[in-house]
């Protein structure tokens, strides 16, 4: 993940000064973590700030709407009670080359700070804190104890230290290109090595971008360079750091992240030797502007989703380890009760075997292992196993509490296997609609899972000290396809979405869809009055549902449909899972779904 350098927090504070300041500090929220959103209210706008701490994604911007969760976090509780109602009256580096940001807040603007917000865009080591007037440090996103670092603790109540400073270089527009070239060349080595090391403010990814926009390798050693060329990444240097004085900032995304700065191309004048100096050239303008983007979408737009990728990735392998343990256990448990069961089944006949052996006392004599004799019905010979210390009536009492047994044993244990089996069924269903997810596109399949995840935990298969429940009030999203005829035809991510979709979204006109005794998801195909769906239309319904199920990578996929009113939820049944009636089969072609 790409992290936000010196460059890019300058381009960022830069566009905050200019369209947030003054602004009235309306409420606070903690997102997770790393991540506290203050809600600005300006004479023109209103919006929130994200102040990240993340250790890959730290960074300041503007961001979205916080969900409707409640904020459990005590750092934000403390932020807010020392800023609600305050003015944000200054977002100002703190020293010059710093990733070190004083948010400060008065009582109105124009009058002396009584709070600092330090925001601490450092990589790994960033932080929020916050001090009063006095410099104390009032409460922190992360507390650094002594033992965690010698050089610089935080605590709470301690005085508040800058990071200690840079030694590099402080890169400057009066540098001559001598001196500037001797810096980086003295000792030979990779170019883009050697100006990080010489020079502060500099970021890998800007380097690399600065040093191809001159037409050079990064990876080369500054011995290969000759004049001509040396001129040119000059010219990229005083370009940057015009931009940087000037705040003239060009944001775009780039295939390896994102740039705030749009490196022109070389000119003819850069590429004739004539025409070298030690001055900076006029170069050409940014080639390929982004219209109408912010470095703030830019950047909430890229760490937004680079951080729900990550979330995704985890939060599924967390969700499949778990329903592939809890399903191991309920199979093996299933196993265990079917094999009783077939044991069970032989009840019946040592009931027979029982009533022969009464009927026929008379054939009994003692010492007998076993006795041959004639099936009631068929006359064939039945040999029954005898204990030849127990006469014949003694034999057939043990016969017939071997029978009570196994029938007792059937009664309480055909109970049992249904549940297990209902709960298997259960769990396959929610199966099926991870194995849909297997990779994060949107914010929706965030959502999804989020909204797994917590359905896992409502039915106690997830245990989380820290749970925080789902927006309850996040619109919900279905898949959504238009048929051949142009009807449309809506399908549940998972199965709070397949409930509303099927019990609350689902009208009397329509059409509802399933996979045939396989998990997967509900689907509806929405009729209006007078509307008759084509076999065109049935068949993309179909094919369509056999995709969003377990049998996704099959051939051919029997699909039921039938009418919303023909579909019930048994009484106490789970999420998602649902009886039916007076349906009728199309077989669905998962491999020609158009998803």
């Amino acid at each position: 993940m790409q992290p936000v350098d010196f460059t890019t927090l300058t381009a960022t504070c830069s566009e905050l000064r200019a369209k947030w300041l003054p602004a009235r500090l309306e409420q606070v929220y903690q997102r997770d973590r790393f991540t506290v959103s203050l809600a600005l209210r300006t004479m023109n706008q209103r919006g929130w700030i994200d102040i990240s701490s993340h250790p890959a994604a730290a960074r300041i911007c503007v961001g979205d709407s916080p969900p409707r969760i409640p904020d459990t976090f005590t750092f934000s509780e403390q932020l807010r009670h020392q800023l609600s109602g305050l003015a944000l009256v200054s977002i100002a580096p703190v020293s010059p080359w710093e990733r070190v940001i004083d948010l400060q807040f008065a009582k109105r603007p124009g009058e002396p700070a009584l709070w600092h917000l330090y925001a601490e865009i450092m990589g790994k080591y960033s932080n929020v804190i916050l001090t009063a007037e006095d410099n104390l440090v009032v409460t922190c996103a992360h507390q650094v104890s002594a033992k965690q670092s010698s050089v610089r603790p935080i605590q709470t109540g301690q005085p508040y230290e800058l990071p200690p400073s840079l030694t590099d270089a402080v890169p400057s527009l009066s540098e001559s290109l001598d001196r500037w070239q001797e810096r980086i060349s003295l000792v030979p080595g990779q170019l883009k090595t050697n100006l990080l090391k010489n020079y502060r403010g500099l970021s890998k990814v800007l380097v690399v971008s600065m040093i191809r926009s001159a037409n050079l390798d990064p990876e080369q050693s500054t011995d290969s360079l000759n004049p001509q060329q040396w001129q040119q990444l000059f010219q990229r240097w005083l370009y940057w750091l015009q931009c940087l004085e000037n705040s003239k900032f060009q944001p775009s995304f780039t295939p390896e992240g994102y740039s705030v700065i749009d490196w022109p191309t070389p000119d003819e004048k850069e590429t004739n030797p004539e025409n070298e100096s030690n001055s900076p050239n006029p170069l050409h303008p940014p080639q390929n502007p982004l219209p109408n983007c912010s470095v703030q979408e830019i950047l909430n737009s890229y760490y937004t989703g680079e951080i729900n990728q990550q979330v995704f990735a985890q939060l599924r392998h967390q969700l499949t380890q778990k329903l592939n343990n809890v399903l191991a256990k309920l199979r093996l448990k299933a196993n265990t009760f079917k094999e009783r069961l077939q044991q069970s089944a032989g009840a019946d006949t040592h009931k027979s075997q029982a009533d022969l052996l009464m009927a026929n006392l008379q054939h009994w004599e003692p010492g007998m292992k076993s006795i041959s004799l004639p099936d009631f019905e068929t006359e064939k010979p039945v040999i029954i196993p005898l204990n030849v210390e127990k006469n014949a009536v003694q034999n057939a009492q043990a016969i017939y509490k071997k029978h009570q047994k196994l029938k007792r044993a059937r009664i309480a244990v055909e109970p049992l296997l249904a549940a297990v089996q209902e709960e298997i069924d259960y769990l396959e269903q929610v199966e099926a609609a991870l194995s849909v997810l297997e990779t994060y596109r949107n914010t929706q399949d965030l959502q999804t899972l989020a909204e797994i995840r917590e359905e896992l935990i409502q039915q106690k298969y997830l245990v989380v000290s820290d749970y925080r429940g789902s927006d309850k009030n996040a619109a919900i999203e279905f898949h959504r396809y238009q048929t051949p005829s142009g009807f449309e035809l809506l399908i549940g991510r998972n199965n709070r979405q397949n409930d509303q979709l099927t019990f609350r979204t689902a009208n009397d006109y329509d059409l509802w869809f399933h996979t045939l005794e396989i998990p997967g998801s509900h689907a509806l195909l929405r009729l209006t009055p007078g509307t008759v769906a084509e076999e065109t239309d049935l068949q993309f319904a179909a094919d369509m549902t056999a995709y969003y199920s377990r049998a996704r990578h099959s051939e051919q996929v029997p699909v039921v449909y039938t009418e919303p009113k023909y579909v019930y939820k048994p009484k106490g049944a789970k999420p998602g899972m649902v009886v039916y009636k007076q349906e009728r089969i199309v077989w669905g072609r998962p491999q020609q779904a158009p998803a």
